[in-house]
């Protein structure tokens, strides 16, 4: 059976060496070599009735931070080696491989369910128990951002589970005996749709403030501790996003991208701003030789917390093996000593295929015209230069032998932590949800040349001015103020003017000026005044546009862990998912010279109950 019944014992042993006390006195932590230290499998203070005191409190949240930490690159890995993005080479493990194969047995090492009920079941304890009442000499509410951090733990592992498993053993409070364990396994199973609405509920809880209010530990072994927390306007954007995705619901679509915006919004506070920024790699404007150049890091591998940061929210790794949650991926993704410079997993041939496909459009020295970047360039430098940045080939030499050994570096692992969400996400996951309400103007603007409100007034707007305005007025609650977001041009790239611009529009990040890439056009792009044309019109461009954002998602996200969920959201949106989901990870090795798709899965992904992990009959399908 799962193994939930290993959580129920009634006593917890020591959370995090030390890491209790050392928030409580709000200093950096630096006295441990990691940031979680647990010693039981326990829930955490199951012999309380109530966890209302500090010391409760957050030895309670660092043992869910813990136990979160088991699955950090399963989380990767599961998104990533089943997609169509990636290889694997001759080295990989067989767990590796059953994954990327579709035939995951039940003693494989990233099939075990019993872990991510490890953190529902903690979650589920600390909801049950934690004092939410309790307030400060100030009137504040003491323990209710961990309560809300703790819901959000909760919906997001559970999201996981539905995604991973389809259907999954569900339960909203804490088990604490055999029985109730041994209860919970089969009395009430939930699908994707089931979970997206009890959590898009349960989440619709809690006060507005907790969207941004998040536990303040401040820095702990170098890390701003704000990053190991799942913000609450996400995580709703997901399910709604999700459960759009398999209702078809116009409205479930239009909260999904409510919620992104509202994260983008308020990130940083009233009146402030949280724009894409201007990251980008890009051929050297007037060279006479193809230069690269990038302005600014696009490789989301930067931890700092600031205003500006990419990174949004993490899963913390331990620093060595032998505390026993140390993330691999380094390893699995890059040559080094420790695997003696032999990767376990490579980029794929669909990969390069979807990178080079791209037209780069070389913006001229004066401006006015673009060229476009030829192919065969050496280093994947053709098409999009987002896969070049990131990911190299080379060598170094056995030290012995002197023998020639082929490395490769991919920029996205150079840390033990394991990276969640980041801003492209965000806006990605924004424009997806606006095309699929209805407004694939909208969401080709993010990718194009991104949003302001004067670009908002001129590029959008127009398109949605209906007789009943419902449409504008819905697209109006997206603002973008001048004064705080402003979109690049032309001198940006060339270097005239003194420039404060800060939005820039996504594909723009690899493949050159995009609002002058002639291949990079929304077609029919017109004002259609007559409802039904304009409907017909609509339905026409949002397909186009989804084309657009799946593989604008492999251009961005490649090796991040979310394309074969990025795959399956946009499969089911199909009149046929079994095929376009087998069509998209059979690419993985490109084609023969017949045309035939060469990916060795044995896996017949037309049946989408092969599309999902299942373990003992107890979980999945």
């Amino acid at each position: 059976m799962i193994s939930l019944k290993n959580k129920y014992y009634h006593r917890a042993g020591s959370v995090c060496c030390g890491f209790a006390a050392a928030l409580l006195a709000l200093a950096t932590f630096t006295s441990c070599d990691d940031f979680f230290e647990q010693n039981s499998d326990d829930v955490l203070y199951a012999d309380k009735e109530h966890l209302n005191n500090a010391v409760d409190t957050i030895y309670s949240v660092t043992g869910i931070l813990t136990k979160m930490q088991a699955l950090a690159d399963r989380t990767i890995l599961l998104g990533e080696v089943r997609g169509d993005l990636v290889d694997l080479t001759n080295i990989a493990s067989n767990d590796l491989r059953e994954l990327a194969q579709f035939n995951v047995s039940d003693d494989n090492m990233y099939n075990r369910p019993s872990d991510y009920y490890a953190v529902i079941n903690n979650c589920n304890y600390f909801i049950a128990h934690a004092d939410t009442a309790l307030r400060s000499n100030s009137n504040d509410y003491v323990f209710m951002k961990e309560y809300a951090a703790v819901k959000a733990f909760r919906a997001w592992t559970y999201l996981q589970l539905a995604l991973n498993y389809g259907h999954v053993p569900f339960f909203t409070e804490p088990l604490l005996s055999k029985e109730e364990a041994e209860a919970a396994e089969t009395a009430n199973k939930a699908d994707l749709q089931t979970i997206c609405s009890y959590f898009i509920n349960d989440l619709m809880q809690l006060p507005e403030r907790y969207n941004t209010e998040l536990p303040g530990y401040r820095t702990i072994r170098g890390v701003e501790s704000r990053m190991l927390f799942f913000p609450l306007s996400i995580i709703r954007g997901d399910l709604y996003l999700w459960r759009a995705t398999v209702t078809g619901s116009k409205e479930d679509y239009r909260q999904a991208a409510l919620n992104y915006y509202k994260y983008i919004s308020e990130r940083n506070g009233t009146n402030s701003a949280y724009p894409t920024d201007l990251a980008y790699s890009m051929w050297d404007a007037g060279s006479s030789t193809w230069t690269m150049r990038v302005s600014r890091n696009i490789t989301s591998s930067s931890e700092a917390f600031g205003e500006n940061g990419e990174l949004i929210a993490m899963i913390a790794g331990d620093s060595i093996r032998a505390e026993g949650n140390y993330s691999e991926l380094r390893n699995l993704f890059n040559s080094n000593e420790d695997n003696d410079y032999k990767v376990s997993i490579t980029p794929s041939q669909r990969m390069f295929d979807i990178s080079e496909s791209q037209a780069y459009a070389q913006l001229s020295y004066d401006g006015n015209s673009v060229e476009y970047a030829p192919a065969g360039l050496p280093d994947h430098e053709s098409g999009d230069l987002r896969l070049c940045t990131f990911y190299s080939e080379g060598f170094t030499r056995d030290r012995a032998t002197g023998e020639r050994i082929e490395t490769q570096s991919i920029g996205k692992y150079a840390t033990r932590n394991v990276h969640i969400y980041r801003r492209m996400m965000v806006y990605m996951r924004m424009a997806e949800a606006l095309n699929g309400a209805g407004y694939p103007r909208m969401a080709y603007q993010i990718l194009s040349e991104g949003l302001s409100d004067r670009v908002m007034q001129t590029s959008v707007f127009p398109y949605y001015d209906t007789e009943d305005k419902s449409d504008s007025l819905f697209l109006a609650k997206f603002e973008f103020p001048d004064t705080r977001y402003a979109v690049m041009d032309v001198g940006d790239i060339i270097g005239v003017g003194s420039s404060t611009h800060n939005m820039m529009g996504i594909h723009t990040r690899g493949s050159g000026w995009t609002p002058m890439n002639a291949y990079y056009q929304l077609p029919n792009d017109t004002i259609e005044p007559d409802a039904s044309k304009r409907a017909q019109l609509t339905a026409e461009q949002q397909v186009f546009v989804d084309s657009l954002l799946l593989n604008e998602c492999a251009l961005e996200f490649a090796f991040e862990g979310t394309r074969y969920y990025d795959i399956m959201r946009f499969a089911l949106r199909q009149d046929n998912p079994g095929e376009f989901m087998a069509k998209h990870i059979y690419a993985r090795r490109g084609q023969d010279k017949s045309g035939e798709m060469q990916a060795e899965i044995k896996a017949n992904l037309a049946d989408q109950r092969n599309w999902y992990l299942n373990w003992k009959g107890k979980i999945g399908y």
